[in-house]
């Protein structure tokens, strides 16, 4: 836009022809181009992402057509007055979209184009409205946004450029884009007010369907991502639902019980998991964790840790020198994370549980009805400190007693002690229960239903023999 126009300004010359006829050269390839890809873009509705890409060329080519005509329109320059009125331009096309008033504050007299009156839906025989008459064609949400724009053109020389809403008489409501300058006089107070008015209907409709169709597509990945990682997440962990059941090749020595409680704020999936494995000289692998953030990608990296533990604890490396190989591996990954975990092996003859941790919440053992936590061992987290070395500790259990193995967030609105005491407390009730599985309904009736940021898991064990 132009500086604040004068009235003995000269005429501006438009540019020389041979400029512009280039870039209306190259404009026209280019929609050649787009017009190509969307008919590349072939879709019958039903993928959100190809509906997206046809909406998105849809508007290339809207603005491409647009600037084609603005381009000769520059190229051309303005047109001359003629003694007849011209013949009115199509519906559809550019100039049908942009007309032209003027306004002078001195004699309250009106001058329009013939191309508003079209825009507006008026005859053109009806007399021009006068800017304190304009606002009766507006919205009335729209009217205090034009009266703004407006007051502060004639008083403080602002340019305006903004959209309103205006309803045509036959009730049709449209978009028009105003851009517009106060005219000067000879001692400089404004004379007169200039404007030029855009109907951008169907540009702000083709706007709309790309981001509703963009919308679209983010809320079908979301959804997908959201089923691969839960996928992801029950292929890997044991099932939940009901005690684990283990291979036993002798007596039954753990009644075993989990669950993975889901974050009520995000329906993106965590790294929490826990495990339980029998290994190949008796022992049972206990463990919890959590990968720090959300997704397919972190479900993807939950399980390859997973994994990484039942083969190492499966080859017999004891729980210290497990932690450390797995800090290693979270090192040494392309895309750095950091994880917590406890891992814990139970030997059944001794009925001794050897046990390390990285940066996590330690083991509640609860006996007779009161619990405590388990002194922890030295360890950071996951993926935080290379070369780290994770020290180990030892338990000797007895028939009856309780472990808790859980991850953050169990206990959600507290603090880590906080969590620690709220779970201890249950401890009287805990011993009343029968099997694994009762211990974890009611820990999850407890604690389950209150809103939580992030998933959380728990996993008991009961020593029975």
């Amino acid at each position: 836009m132009p500086p604040h126009l004068s009235a003995d300004r000269p005429a501006a010359q438009p540019p020389g022809r041979g400029s512009v006829d280039a870039l209306i050269s190259q404009a026209r390839r280019l929609k050649g181009d787009v017009d190509a890809v969307r008919r590349d873009t072939q879709s019958d509705g039903s993928d959100p992402q190809e509906r997206w890409q046809r909406a998105l060329c849809d508007l290339a080519l809207h603005q491409l057509d647009d600037l084609d005509e603005h381009l000769g329109q520059l190229r051309d320059g303005p047109p001359p007055s003629p003694a007849a009125t011209p013949p009115a331009p199509e519906r559809d096309s550019l100039l049908s979209r942009v007309g032209s008033a003027e306004w002078n504050l001195l004699t309250d007299e009106a001058s329009w184009s013939g191309e508003l009156f079209q825009i507006l839906g008026r005859d053109p025989a009806a007399a021009p409205l006068t800017l304190d008459e304009l606002p009766s064609v507006v919205l009335d949400e729209d009217r205090r946004r034009l009266t703004a724009m407006v007051t502060d053109c004639l008083v403080d020389a602002k340019p305006i450029d903004g959209e309103f809403r205006i309803v045509r008489p036959d009730g049709e409501a449209r978009t028009v884009h105003m851009m517009g300058e106060p005219v000067l006089d000879s001692d400089g107070s404004t004379s007169s007010m200039w404007a030029v008015l855009r109907d951008v209907s169907e540009l702000r409709r083709s706007q709309r369907a790309v981001s509703e169709t963009r919308d679209s597509l983010q809320r079908h990945r979301a959804h997908t991502e959201h089923r691969l990682a839960v996928e992801l997440q029950e292929a890997v962990l044991p099932p939940w639902r009901g005690s684990l059941r283990l291979p036993h090749r002798g007596p039954q020595t753990l009644d075993l019980a989990a669950r993975c409680l889901r974050s009520s704020t995000s329906a993106m999936i965590g790294g929490d998991w826990y495990d339980a494995l029998e290994l190949a000289d008796g022992d049972t692998l206990l463990s919890v964790g959590d990968l720090t953030g959300h997704g397919v990608a972190v479900a993807s990296g939950m399980a390859a840790l997973l994994g990484a533990v039942r083969g190492m604890a499966m080859a017999g490396t004891q729980p210290g020198q497990l932690m450390s190989w797995l800090n290693q591996l979270l090192d040494a990954t392309v895309q750095p994370a950091l994880g917590s975990a406890v891992c814990c092996r139970y030997r059944p003859d001794t009925r001794t549980l050897t046990w390390a941790q990285a940066g996590h919440p330690a083991p509640l053992l609860f006996r007779d009805g009161t619990g405590r936590r388990l002194n922890a061992p030295d360890g950071v987290l996951l993926g935080a400190t290379p070369g780290a070395v994770y020290a180990q500790a030892e338990e000797t259990l007895e028939v009856g007693d309780l472990l808790v193995l859980h991850t953050d967030g169990l206990v959600p609105g507290h603090s880590a002690a906080d969590s620690v005491n709220l779970l201890l407390d249950l401890g009287p009730r805990l011993g009343e229960t029968d099997t694994a599985q009762d211990c974890v309904r009611l820990v999850v009736d407890e604690f389950g239903e209150s809103e939580r940021e992030g998933d959380a898991c728990v996993l008991v064990a009961r020593v029975t023999y």
